[in-house]
């Protein structure tokens, strides 16, 4: 049995970088955010209809990686794509609505907006950061799910996320 950590939230909060280091840390597995490569291989904007396939995407890598480790560290989860889906749109897919009830994680991170907004081309919420960490934080408390604020800058960060993980495996 495969446990998973997940780590998700708003753009800009060093997710990638927490995951990175947690897998490292702990010799152990993580699944990178699909989002990335897909959009970096696209040869226009995306549209509505890849946040689709970028979720789906996402939940192959996330379940290929499952069934040969024992801890799993995920960047980004369903939630994104739901939060985004939402902030672009106006809707999410039903799929993705589905999944995000039914797929679970052992333990949530979300990193704090604590950290300077970097730009980079994928992102697109610089100026409102504090509503959208409302909305992730709204989705989990109506899922009744419990989750890990995770604070600090640079080591401090990632030892805080450390902590965290050993008390919950230990």
């Amino acid at each position: 049995m495969t446990i998973k950590i997940l780590i998700t939230g708003p753009e800009s909060t060093g997710k990638s970088t927490l995951v990175k280091a947690l897998a490292v840390h702990f010799k152990a597995e993580l699944v990178s955010e699909f989002a990335r490569d897909y959009i970096d291989q696209l040869t226009r904007s995306y549209r509505e209809s890849d946040l689709l396939e970028i979720a789906k995407g996402q939940i192959k890598l996330e379940d290929e990686n499952s069934k040969t480790s024992s801890l799993l560290f995920v960047d980004t989860d369903l939630t994104v794509m739901h939060i985004w889906s939402q902030e672009k749109y106006g809707r999410t897919s039903d799929w993705i609505l589905q999944e995000m009830k039914t797929r679970t994680y052992d333990l949530y991170l979300v990193p704090d907006i604590d950290l300077e907004w970097t730009y980079d081309p994928q992102r697109e919420n610089p100026n409102d950061r504090e509503r959208l960490m409302k909305l992730y934080q709204k989705s989990f408390e109506e899922r009744g799910i419990k989750y890990h604020l995770i604070k600090g800058q640079g080591e401090q960060r990632i030892q805080n996320a450390i902590e965290i993980v050993e008390r919950f495996l230990f």
